[in-house]
């Protein structure tokens, strides 16, 4: 089923609901429009993608969704995945990317700093000890 997409403007921004596939021959005009969307003068304070209506995903879905993330990131513009099916939401889980794309970016950048943080204040720590100095 071709992904058929419905852009509505609201009052903090814009969204786009999202029916049919989300795969391999159907995700480039996703991308384009938002990618357009994110250039054009005055673009919108947040985006928001209505998944509700998504019947299917594969991996070209999900890089879709992953570089709209980046270019959201690049733009300032807030993204939110709302309504998100089932099958979306365990190809999110299993992959490890729900976080990056359903988190806010205040909430990853926090987390990547407390990442760093937890880092720097790391020892290294022998995983057994060495056995006792017999030669002498």
């Amino acid at each position: 089923m071709p992904l058929e997409l419905t852009r509505r403007s609201t009052a903090h921004g814009v969204r786009i609901e999202l029916r049919g596939d989300l795969v391999h021959l159907h995700t480039e005009g996703l991308v384009t429009t938002v990618s357009e969307l994110l250039t054009q003068q005055g673009r919108p304070a947040e985006l928001v993608l209505d998944c509700s209506g998504v019947t299917a995903v594969d991996s070209s879905g999900l890089s879709s969704l992953l570089m709209i993330r980046r270019m959201t990131n690049a733009a300032r513009v807030p993204l939110h995945l709302t309504q998100r099916p089932l099958r979306l939401e365990r190809m999110l889980e299993v992959t490890g990317t729900r976080a990056y794309l359903t988190a806010p970016e205040e909430a990853r950048t926090a987390s990547r700093q407390s990442d760093r943080t937890s880092a720097a204040s790391e020892e290294s720590i022998p995983a057994r000890k060495s056995p006792p100095d017999s030669s002498s």
